[in-house]
Parts: C-alpha cells; structure tokens; sequence
C-alpha cells in the first residue's frame, strides 16, 4: 500500500485516539487552549487550577501548565508530578488531561512543552533529538522544584508515549524522581531505527545515510528537510480507515480531529533521525532504581515496547506491568473508562511512594 509505505518511512511517532466519544471543544472555545474532555475552563478558588508558566532551559524560554490541587495553599507542602506529552502532542492535550487529574488527587503537576516544538522557543523549529526531549524532562523538574508548595522530596514523574521513553532516559540518571510511571510507552530510538512493529529493518542503512545527507544539506544551504508531514485536512475517511495499524489509523483522527490543537504536529527535522536512530531508551535502563510502573492496554500494537523496557528494568526491586483490558493505544489518552482505571492505579502507585 503506498500511503502505509511513505508513513512508515517517514517514521511517524503517532499517538493515537478513535470516534467521537470524548470528543474535544474546539481550541478557541478554551482560554487555555485545552482540548481534552473536563478540562478547565476557568480558575475558581478552591478547585484545581491551571497557571500557565514560562521558564528558561539552555537559553530557551519553554511554555509550561502547572495545575495546583484544589485548595492550594503556598504555605503548605504538596507531593508533585512532572508529565512528560507524546511525540507529535503538545501539553493541551493528554499531558494536560493526566496531569489534571493527578492534581485532583492532591498533586502539584506541570505538563511542557518540548523545546523546539509547541509554544516552546528552540530553532530549527520540529528538532527532535533524545538529548533535547531528555533535558525537557530534567527542565521540568528543575523548574516545579522551586514552585510555592512544592515539596520536591516528593517528586514523581508520568511520561506518555514517546514522552515514556524519555521519561525511562531521564530517570536512570534523576533521582530526584522517587517514582517512575508510564502510559503507552514509545521507544522513539527504536521505532525512528527499526520500524514500527520491526517493519523497516532493510532499510536502516538507507534512512541513516538520508539523515546525514539532510544534515550536510542544513550546513550547506541552511535549508532543513523536515519528515513525518501530515495534511490533516487532506485526509479523508477511506485513507484513515486503509492504516494498517491501531496506532497510526487512531492516532490521525485523535491528532487530526477530535483533539486538534495548532501546535500539535508529526513533522520532525530529518536530521533529527541521526540521533534518534542511534539511541534507544532502554538502554542502561538496569540504571533505573527507583520504584517503576509501566502501564498500557492491553490490545495496543504498542505494547511490546512497554514489555521490552518491564524486562530489561532489572536495577529496580519494585516495578509491575499494568495493563487495562481492551484499550488500544491511542485510547488510554482520552476514552473515560480506561482513564479512570489509569488515574485510580496512578493514585495507588504515587500513594505509596510519594
């Protein structure tokens, strides 16, 4: 099929969502941009709330969500959560929804933006680079550590889809997150080298040799190659319904239409693809100590890579693979009942570590 060859050639990082139900405002219609179902329409003292905020990272100026628990007060000392969005998503979309509702539970939680992506500073724009998406998360935590009410003794970290993978990265070496959490983890290193589901190991030295050729093209002419475009308005039901895999197929129409936001997009720079082809982040995962939850559905093509990671995470005493019947990748973002089942084992997890 020729859609299902360039899409998986480009590498997209999809994260997916299918129909109607928990289908998003659309993004004018929040003042925060918010396209997730519940989400804050407007701070009302007492309850949860929403403040977004701006900090510097290796000279860029990223945009951030922190969310306070309801009743927050800045004298008091609150557990936090650092949440880490997918490739391709943006903080106003699962990232938001998660850490909302982890702040209902009583958390302090801040969502970023990646540097180079969203509302965040960084040039060339869709830079894509596990250094960069690993820093994110080290940024965040540098960041909400010195936030009124935190206690940051009492930090935990929740990485979605690629921000999963990033997240394992970012814990081998942080131990300032005393729990480890993911939902629906992507290995961007493995995916961007080998394919989704291992489709594309003939041609790993061919797509290496185009990343570097894009490099030398950046140095040269100062012109930037840029993979994984999607015209979202240009696809249509049949060309959806033709994707092979759960992953992609749900992933246009979460992405594409029912959680839409303007800075949420697939492009990466192709030179992008030199580092990410020669990482993986399960890497020296034995380095990861702390207490660790992978969670996942259980019908997500996605899910061997969470297995991966749950076997080779042999440095950590207490880790579980946690998996809700049914959900599909994209699904675990935003369909009511599987949320529920991840917040309620989210709450479990954190509780007793936190």
């Amino acid at each position: 099929m020729k859609f299902k060859k360039k899409l998986l050639l480009a590498g997209l990082v999809l994260t997916m969502g299918i129909g109607t139900s928990g289908m998003a405002a659309p993004v004018n219609a929040n003042p925060y941009g918010l396209v997730y179902q519940g989400a804050i329409m407007q701070n009302v003292a007492g309850q949860v709330n929403i403040h977004p905020v701006h900090y510097n990272l290796n000279g860029l100026k990223i945009a951030a969500n922190v969310y306070t628990p309801a009743g927050y007060d800045v004298n008091k000392k609150y557990p936090v959560i650092v949440v880490a969005h997918p490739n391709g998503g943006v903080k106003e979309q699962v990232a938001g929804l998660y850490a909302q509702r982890l702040a209902q539970l009583g958390y302090i939680t801040i969502a970023a933006d990646a540097a180079y992506q969203g509302a965040s500073e960084g040039e060339p724009r869709h830079t894509d680079k596990p250094y960069y998406r690993t820093e994110d998360i080290h940024g965040m935590a540098d960041f909400i550590s010195t936030y009124p009410g935190v206690d940051k003794d009492r930090m935990g970290v929740l990485g979605i889809c690629g921000g999963g993978g990033y997240t394992l990265n970012a814990a081998k070496s942080d131990k300032r997150f005393k729990a480890v959490a993911t939902l629906s983890m992507f290995n961007s290193g493995e995916v961007r080298r080998n394919g989704y589901m291992n489709s594309q190991l003939d041609s790993i030295g061919e797509r290496m040799k185009q990343a570097s050729d894009a490099r030398d093209k950046e140095v040269t002419t100062g012109e930037v190659s840029i993979s994984g475009n999607v015209d979202f308005d240009a696809l249509t039901d049949e060309s959806i319904s033709k994707i092979p895999t759960d992953l992609y197929r749900e992933g246009m129409i979460y992405y594409g239409r029912t959680h839409r936001h303007p800075n949420s997009t697939f492009a990466y720079t192709t030179s992008s693809l030199m580092e990410l082809m020669s990482w993986d982040a399960t890497d020296q995962i034995e380095l990861i100590d702390q207490p660790l939850l992978l969670m996942a559905g259980s019908k997500a093509d996605s899910l061997y890579m969470s297995k991966e990671a749950f076997d080779k995470a042999t440095g950590t005493k207490d880790k579980e693979l946690f998996l809700v019947d049914g959900a599909t990748h994209i699904q675990t973002y935003y369909v009511p009942e599987y949320v529920d089942q991840f917040v309620n084992k989210l709450k479990e997890f954190y509780g007793k570590h936190l």
